[in-house]
């Protein structure tokens, strides 16, 4: 699969069954080579993330939905490893407060939208409000549509205010999932990341596939849309990741500003 081939159309019917999770045909044959290019991505998002501060005009939003162990953190830490942190910021949205469920559920989300010249990334989002709330009936169907309405009109004032949206739902299989449980219990470094909690998520698998599957079919929009992006392979998955960002800052046409008239002539003594 191609990056270009991840993207989901507008009023598309997504079964996700149908994407493969385990494509990997982005690494190549050499998977050094592989690596090395996601190193040269790496050094050319910096460069853009640079431009788009200095710029200061446009904003980027980038949206990781996913199910457990899919790589949403770790796709932060190995994708965004060489951008200067003071124009990047990172929300995660867990169970909301009390002060957050007195308000509407996209209340606690809008301070975290970034501002000129930033880059902000949502490790899960506003999406949870669809999500784990249909799956546990905490909202009837009616009140799940009215949301995807109302997500659609949000992401929209973003967009046109400056806003470029990229929404990634990182596709890992259910078996790779229970490896990568397995991995978390056996391995002590990362016995501190399992919860039993997991496991319950987990047997809500199918509750939340079609919960996904409903969400991004309702919310994929030219203004903001969704890549489905295959996460078995995690270097594919930050090849992947990475070609669209560098793709979509390069399509913003960015430049440096003009410098302070007379600064040539400045002299530095």
């Amino acid at each position: 699969m191609k990056p270009a081939d991840t993207r989901i159309a507008p009023d598309s019917k997504v079964k996700l069954s149908k994407w493969d999770a385990d494509d990997d045909a982005i690494i190549g044959k050499d998977k050094s080579d592989a690596h090395q290019r996601l190193d040269e991505y790496r050094e050319r998002l910096d460069t853009l993330q640079e431009l788009l501060f200095a710029e200061g005009r446009h904003k980027l939003l980038v949206v990781l939905q996913a199910m457990d162990t899919a790589g949403k953190d770790s796709t932060i830490r190995h994708v965004f490893q060489g951008v200067d942190p003071l124009g990047v910021s990172v929300a995660c949205f867990k169970a909301p407060t009390a002060a957050e469920l007195a308000h509407d559920y996209l209340w606690r989300v809008h301070p975290h939208v970034p501002g000129a010249g930033e880059i902000a990334i949502f490790n899960r989002s506003h999406y949870e409000d669809v999500l784990i709330t249909r799956v546990n009936g905490w909202i009837d169907a009616a009140e799940c549509k009215r949301r995807y309405r109302q997500i659609n009109d949000f992401e929209k004032m973003l967009a046109e205010t400056g806003t470029t949206i990229l929404k990634f739902y990182l596709h890992i299989s259910r078996n790779e999932q229970k490896k990568r449980l397995e991995e978390r219990r056996d391995t002590p470094e990362k016995q501190w990341k399992f919860q039993p909690g997991d496991l319950a998520v987990r047997a809500q698998w199918d509750d939340y596939m079609e919960a996904y599957e409903a969400a991004l079919s309702a919310t994929s929009t030219t203004h903001a849309p969704w890549h489905v992006i295959p996460a078995n392979s995690k270097l594919a998955r930050n090849l992947m990741i990475s070609q669209l960002l560098i793709e979509t800052l390069e399509n913003l046409k960015m430049r440096y500003p003009e410098a302070v008239e007379g600064v040539t002539d400045t002299v530095i003594v």
